[in-house]
C-alpha cells in the first residue's frame, strides 16, 4: 500500500498489525527515521538492526528474523538501513510468509519508481510504503509547529521560519535544536512555553558559531571576509547543514527572481514572502534578488548539491571544500554587485 503525506503520521502512530513491512524512502532521510523511530516507539518495541548485504547474501535471514520469538517476551522492529533493491527477494518472501512475529522497516533514500522493492511495497496489502519530501514553504513551518508541540513549544510562523531555515529544513536537526530551547525555557508539554525571537538568538542554531543562515547570506551577498570567518568558525558536524541551509536559501530565492524576470515588480515579489520571511533577512534577501539571475541561481543550486553529494560520501565533511565552494560562490556574488 502507498501511503500519504495526511495518513501516514496515523499509519505509524497507530500500527495495523496487518502490515510487516513499511518502507520509507525518498530524499529526506531525516523525516523516514524519523516515522520509523515514531513506529518503533508505538510499537513499544527494541530495534533490531540487520544489514542489506547480509540479506542480498542469505535473503532467507529477513523472514528467519522475522519469525523468530524473542527469548524474553519483548517486541522488536527489525530496521535495516540503508536498504535497497537488493532486499527484494528477501522482504517478498517477508511479504508472502503465513505469519511474523516482527515487522520490518527498511529505510531505503532515493529509489526510482521502476524499483522492484518499491513495486512490492505498493503493491502488497501487507507493506506500507511513504515517500518522504523535503518540507519547503507551509510544510516546514508545520513540521517545526507540530515537532515543537511535542516538547512544549508553542511557536509563531515567523519563528518557524527562521528555525526552519537555519536548519537547513532537515528534521533530525530541527528536533534537535527545538529540544535544546524547550530546556533553555524551561517548557515540557504538561508545561508549555512560547518560543521567542530572544531565546532563538541566544541559542539557536543560527546564533554565534553556528549560524547557518547568515553563512548563506554571507556567500550570496559576496560578503568574503565575513564569510571566512563564519567558516572557521563552523564546528564540524554543521558542515553538511550549513550546505543545506544554502540550498533552503536558493530554493527561496529562485522562484521569486523567476517572478522579477517575468516583469513583476521586486516590492511585490518582497511583499509576497509575508510572515514567512524573518524581519532581519528582508534587505539581504532584496539585495540578492538584485544581484543573481535565475540562471545562475540554477547553476549554484546544481553546485551545493554536488558539493553535498560529495560530502555526503567522506567520513567527515571537510571545511576546505565547502570554503572553496563557497568563497568562489562569494567572489561571483561580488563581482555581479559592482
Amino acid at each position: 500500500m502507498k501511503a500519504s503525506k495526511s495518513s501516514i503520521g496515523r499509519s505509524v502512530d497507530q500500527p495495523d498489525s496487518k502490515v510487516r513491512f513499511y518502507l520509507f524512502l525518498g530524499q529526506d532521510d531525516a523525516q523516514s527515521r524519523a516515522l520509523a523511530a515514531r513506529l518503533l516507539a508505538a510499537l513499544g518495541a527494541q530495534k533490531s538492526v540487520l544489514a542489506q548485504g547480509d540479506l542480498k547474501a542469505r535473503p532467507g535471514l529477513l523472514i528467519d528474523e522475522a519469525t523468530a520469538l524473542s527469548l524474553f517476551g519483548e517486541r522488536r522492529l527489525v530496521w535495516i538501513e540503508p536498504a535497497g533493491n537488493d532486499i527484494a527477494e528477501a522482504v517478498e518472501a517477508l511479504l508472502a510468509a503465513e505469519a511474523i512475529e516482527s515487522p520490518v522497516v527498511a529505510i531505503a533514500g532515493a529509489l526510482p519508481k521502476s524499483s522492484a522493492l518499491l513495486k512490492l511495497a505498493e503493491s502488497s496489502p501487507h507493506a506500507l510504503a511513504f515517500t518522504a519530501y523535503a518540507p519547503e514553504g507551509g510544510d516546514a513551518l508545520r513540521m517545526v509547529t507540530d515537532l515543537g508541540r511535542r516538547v512544549g513549544l508553542k511557536i509563531a510562523p515567523p519563528v518557524a521560519a527562521r528555525i526552519a531555515e537555519a536548519c537547513g529544513n532537515d528534521q533530525a536537526i530541527v528536533a534537535q535544536e527545538l529540544e535544546k530551547f524547550a530546556l533553555y525555557i524551561g517548557a515540557s508539554p504538561h508545561a508549555p512555553k512560547d518560543l521567542e525571537q530572544e531565546a532563538v538568538d541566544s541559542v539557536g542554531a543560527d546564533s554565534g558559531e553556528g549560524d547557518l543562515s547568515r553563512l548563506a547570506n554571507f556567500t550570496l551577498l559576496g560578503e568574503l571576509s565575513d564569510l571566512g570567518e563564519a567558516v572557521s568558525r563552523l564546528p564540524a558536524d554543521a558542515v553538511i547543514p550549513a550546505i543545506r541551509a544554502l540550498q533552503r536559501r536558493l530554493l527561496m530565492l529562485a522562484p521569486a527572481r523567476a517572478r522579477i524576470e517575468r516583469g513583476e515588480r521586486i516590492d511585490g515579489v518582497m511583499a509576497s514572502f509575508g510572515r514567512a520571511l524573518f524581519w532581519k533577512d528582508k534587505a539581504a534577501v532584496e539585495a540578492m534578488l538584485r544581484r543573481w539571475s535565475a540562471k545562475d541561481l540554477a547553476t549554484v543550486a546544481r553546485r551545493a548539491g554536488e558539493l553535498e553529494r560529495s560530502l555526503m560520501f567522506s567520513e567527515v565533511p571537510e571545511h576546505e571544500a565547502l570554503g572553496e565552494e563557497l568563497l568562489a560562490l562569494a567572489r561571483k556574488a561580488r563581482s555581479a554587485a559592482r
